[in-house]
């Protein structure tokens, strides 16, 4: 459906692209990483032809249709949240208000009908019209709107769910190519499920930039990375890439070091007899030898973590917070009564539970943000607390650069260490001199989170600290807490960040504190949770496994042989997929010795353009076969273990 050959795209000196290549086919799942600046979103603009590649075609099929939602700021005019959910065609808002109107006998708002259509009626029905509509509300009330908000207009709500609004539009459409960057920042935590189970059956193809694990484990098939301005392709969701790629890079690396070996081996003969009459000839050609090889380029390892011991806060008593007898409530509305809580130096306490069991009131009462009706909120000796929420709007000063404001802290640091810390949350180059008051709220959100690692108290209470964050900057968020020696207690739906991070788990529901004196993995075994993400949301606390549908009785004979048959039937799929991608092997192997075949005909030298266009093959089909190599291996090794089962 989407074809990319041979594109290359810089700006100026620097190079993104060089020579990529890229298919997309239809019910294609990918996600798209790379390292912060990679060009991810380039690519996304070149796609929708917003940027024009230096060199190189990128095509789609006739026909065929692209949405795309961008990370922040989606155009919005005087439409309500239902009406940019419709917007599946440039005149169906016009046609829906019209309809609306000549239902609701108010001429006058749709005096002029036949400016827009012959047939107002005919055109509405031809754009399916009132199945749009019930499709969008559909759609909506899974993003988390209320039926109260559907004629609201948008500009009311904030960017956010305004956000929510497009994505449903998107999804309304349902176009045959589906790009999302970075789609779960608006989301909350049950309309994040729902959006994740709604797009595994979605009909066109994906394509998405995302920081959550999570969300591309359990979405994508493939990922394609950006990486030494190649786009590489591996098959499976984010987890078994990241150890597919471990094996690529080792076995490059192994490849390299017996490279290099050879090269000075032939390069140490050639100079100790390029001199000697009788062996000159034999040194030149060893030289020759060396210029003639396919250069291994030495694997380049991810982006380094900032090297440096973060500032430490005062050290607090045993006790640090405790809460007794406390009662809270929104009006009618009773969210706690006689909760009870404790919180211990060291915890690092992560709150899990549905939307709206009370998970941030809770953390807003632990700050003091929020006064309970009844009940103590005590803070142990020489505890001090901040509440990460507070710190994104109330720490910055507007006039001030992003430098400047993250400069202004107590702590004991170079400007060189504030700059690379800087660097590790998206604020690189020129951008550390924007001033605040022009930053967008992820981005201030990114600063306000320097400061606070710049200079922590010892009670760290945070509220969804990743949203906004990339993935090397979520790992550098990680780095630094991992590091604090003071205690946390967050709310997040990131399951990568809380498995980094939670020691102790307390599940919040109907005003109940339930603590699990473990990990997350440890809650996840003794509630019997069958998937990390839903667990967070879970109403109780208690096991809940699946129920398993029931099965009509059969004879153990059967049974086993039932078994023996799927047992069967797995291995012949697995052994035919080694078999492709050994096929596949030995086609990019083939093709290489016909190249490097072609290499050594003396006119190829002499032919300049010809020579680089077979070097750079050369290249891209050596790291297709190290690629190709590693997925074979793991492969192989799966049907081994099942051909020993």
């Amino acid at each position: 459906m989407l074809t990319i050959t041979a594109v290359t795209k810089s700006y100026g000196s620097r190079v993104l692209f060089e020579d990529v290549a890229l298919q997309v086919n239809r019910g294609d799942r990918i996600g798209l990483v790379g390292p912060n600046g990679a060009g991810k979103s380039t690519l996304f603009s070149l796609i929708l032809r917003e940027e024009a590649a230096d060199d190189g075609r990128i095509n789609l099929e006739r026909d065929a249709k692209i949405g795309y939602l961008p990370q922040e700021s989606a155009p919005i005019g005087d439409e309500t949240v239902v009406e940019i959910a419709c917007a599946v065609a440039p005149d169906f808002v016009a046609l829906l208000r019209i309809i609306k109107a000549w239902d609701a006998a108010h001429p006058t708002a749709a005096q002029q009908p036949l400016v827009l259509h012959d047939d107002v009626h005919e055109r509405f029905n031809e754009l399916n019209g009132y199945y749009v509509e019930a499709k969008a509300k559909q759609i909506l009330a899974g993003l988390g709107f209320r039926e109260q908000d559907l004629d609201r207009p948008a500009r009311e709500m904030s960017g956010g769910w305004v956000m929510r609004a497009h994505l449903a539009r998107l999804l309304t459409q349902e176009p045959d190519l589906l790009m999302l960057d970075e789609p779960t920042n608006h989301l909350d935590l049950e309309s994040l499920l729902w959006f994740q189970e709604y797009l595994q059956s979605y009909p066109g193809a994906i394509l998405v930039i995302s920081h959550d694990r999570e969300f591309l484990n359990i979405l994508v098939s493939g990922i394609v990375e950006i990486r030494q301005q190649k786009l590489v392709r591996y098959t499976g969701n984010f987890e078994q890439f990241l150890v597919l790629r471990d094996a690529a890079d080792a076995q490059l690396l192994a490849s390299y070091k017996t490279q290099q070996k050879e090269i000075a081996h032939l390069q140490a003969f050639a100079d100790r007899f390029k001199a000697k009459a009788s062996k000159a000839s034999q040194a030149q050609s060893k030289l020759k030898q060396i210029e003639r090889m396919d250069k291994i380029e030495a694997p380049v390892a991810d982006d380094k973590k900032v090297g440096f011991r973060f500032p430490q806060p005062a050290r607090s008593g045993q006790r640090v917070i405790w809460l007794e007898n406390l009662h809270f409530a929104y009006g009618e509305n009773v969210v706690y009564r006689g909760a009870e809580l404790e919180v211990e130096r060291g915890e690092r306490i992560v709150l899990i539970g549905p939307n709206g069991a009370g998970k941030s009131t809770l953390l807003k009462l632990l700050a003091a943000k929020l006064e309970p009706q009844q009940g103590v909120r005590g803070l142990g000796h020489n505890v001090a607390s901040g509440y990460y929420s507070q710190y994104r709007v109330e720490m910055l000063k507007p006039e001030r650069t992003v430098l400047a404001e993250a400069l202004d802290t107590t702590a004991r640091v170079t400007e060189q260490f504030v700059r690379t810390l800087l660097g590790s949350f998206l604020f690189s180059g020129d951008t550390v001199f924007k001033k605040v008051e022009v930053l967008s709220g992820g981005e201030k959100s990114r600063l306000a989170l320097v400061k606070l690692l710049l200079d922590p108290p010892n009670l760290l209470l945070m509220d969804e600290p990743t949203t906004h964050l990339d993935m090397s900057s979520i790992d550098a968020l990680i780095e630094a807490l991992t590091q604090f020696e003071g205690t946390l207690v967050f709310i997040s739906h990131d399951v990568y960040f809380i498995k980094a991070m939670a020691n102790k788990v307390i599940h919040v529901a109907g005003g109940k504190l339930t603590h699990y004196l473990g990990n997350y993995e440890f809650y996840l075994h003794k509630t019997k949770s069958t998937s990390a993400r839903a667990a967070l949301t879970s109403v109780s606390s208690e096991a809940q496994p699946q129920k398993a549908k029931p099965e009509p009785l059969r004879k153990p004979q059967a049974a086993a042989r039932d078994q023996a048959k799927q047992r069967a039937h797995e291995q012949r799929q697995q052994r035919q997929f080694v078999q492709k991608l050994e096929q596949q092997i030995e086609t990019q192997e083939r093709r290489q010795l016909t190249i490097k075949t072609e290499l050594e005909q003396p006119n190829v030298w002499h032919d300049k353009p010809r020579m680089s266009a077979l070097k750079r093959e050369v290249q891209a089909n050596a790291e297709k076969l190290l690629v190709l190599a590693a997925q074979w291996e793991a492969e192989a090794a799966k049907l081994e273990a099942m051909s020993l089962t």
